[in-house]
């Protein structure tokens, strides 16, 4: 077990503090529950960083950081969902569901015909990761009904958007593989 596993496993051990905080009928827990959002985006990034700069990388580490941030993301999208009960939410958050399904799939079928490098991250999908954690520290942290919100939806549509663009540069770059005969 290193420090950017350890890291890891935090994330995954912040989502049910998540949650609770998330439903705490107290002024504080909005905030409290955006700031352990954002330690965790935070943890997201500098698990990466520190196992490619010490040379930690591990295969538990690579399994589990996606499957971590996804969840997390996946929680967080289900929170809001329901805290705003309007289509304009759900759109955006299913939208950024789908598409990390899809492309988890299309990652795992590409790894198993040996061409998972086709569809390794881009800096489209390093853009949208950023634009979306930042929209959703904005929504989890303040009420529906602020000016902040309002931008953290904007940066959720965007964030949407980059979702569907990078999915589909994901799709072209795999297109030959999944059209080939077999």
């Amino acid at each position: 077990m290193n420090i950017p596993n350890m890291l890891t496993l935090a994330r995954i051990v912040f989502i049910p503090l998540l949650v609770v905080l998330f439903y705490l009928p107290y002024r504080w827990s909005l905030p409290v529950t955006a700031i352990l959002f954002g330690v965790a985006a935070v943890t997201d990034w500098l698990d990466g960083y520190l196992a490619r700069r010490w040379n930690q990388s591990t295969p538990f580490g690579a399994f589990l950081d996606p499957v971590a941030d996804k969840v997390m993301v996946a929680v967080a999208l289900a929170l809001l969902v329901e805290r705003y009960e309007t289509l304009w939410l759900t759109l955006p958050a299913l939208v950024i569901i789908g598409r990390e399904i899809v492309i988890s799939a299309l990652r795992e079928w590409m790894a198993e015909i040996g061409q998972r490098k086709r569809v390794a991250v881009s800096w489209i999908g390093k853009s949208k990761t950023t634009l979306q954690m930042v929209a959703l520290l904005l929504l989890l942290g303040f009420p529906p009904s602020s000016a902040v919100a309002d931008i953290g939806v904007i940066m959720l549509y965007a964030a949407a958007a980059l979702t569907l663009w990078s999915m589909i540069q994901y799709l072209k770059a795999a297109w030959p593989e999944l059209t080939r005969s077999m």
